[in-house]
């Protein structure tokens, strides 16, 4: 097992933009510890009558090219799904050079950034990407108030990977959460099937 990894990890470095000691840190990381934030969601879905059984969660700190889209199910407290998720280029107001490493943020119209907090997953309706389904977002906090009038959504596009691409990363979206064909799929029937509104949640 020491040995493929070791394999592996020379592999990736032979074909890497990154240096070694880079790679071998980010082969090493384990997964985050997101405990309070599953706790607080649950509270928030029983205060605000929403879905108790699931929330997604989105953690636009970690790689673009690692996944980092989570089902979370309250009832058996584990991550059912996981998968790519872009982050918004944000290139009408601040053309940043790292935009596919780091996510920036801004809730104004125009910005095609990404914006953090609570949202309520909304109705369904056509979308020109993708499977052709989106969901409308609906922004629940200061930091995504506008997400509707923004058009951004929850939908799927093609460009996206169904599986983690680290090192390289997802394609920038105009700060819609766009997700794989397939996993939208999987999304797609489990909203269809839930009798109350769905908590997704956009942290870093």
């Amino acid at each position: 097992m020491n040995r493929l990894f070791l394999l592996l990890i020379t592999a990736l470095i032979g074909c890497s933009k990154y240096s070694p000691d880079k790679l071998l840190a980010e082969a090493g990381k384990t997964t985050k510890d997101y405990t309070a934030r599953h706790t607080e969601a649950l509270a928030y879905c029983k205060e605000k009558k929403f879905n108790e059984d699931y929330y997604f969660l989105i953690d636009l700190s970690q790689h673009s090219g690692k996944n980092r889209f989570f089902v979370y199910d309250f009832k058996t407290g584990k991550v059912t799904d996981q998968n790519l998720v872009t982050h918004g280029s944000c290139d009408m107001s601040d053309n940043y050079s790292d935009k596919w490493e780091k996510a920036r943020y801004s809730n104004k119209d125009g910005s095609h950034c990404s914006s953090l907090g609570k949202y309520k997953v909304g109705s369904r309706d056509y979308s020109s990407w993708g499977i052709k389904v989106k969901y409308w977002l609906h922004g629940l906090e200061e930091s995504n108030s506008n997400a509707k009038d923004r058009v951004v959504v929850l939908h799927s596009w093609d460009a996206v990977s169904d599986f983690e691409v680290y090192p390289n990363y997802s394609p920038l979206s105009w700060g819609c959460p766009a997700v794989s064909d397939n996993f939208m799929r999987k999304l797609d029937t489990k909203l269809q099937a839930a009798k109350k509104p769905v908590l997704l949640w956009i942290v870093e």
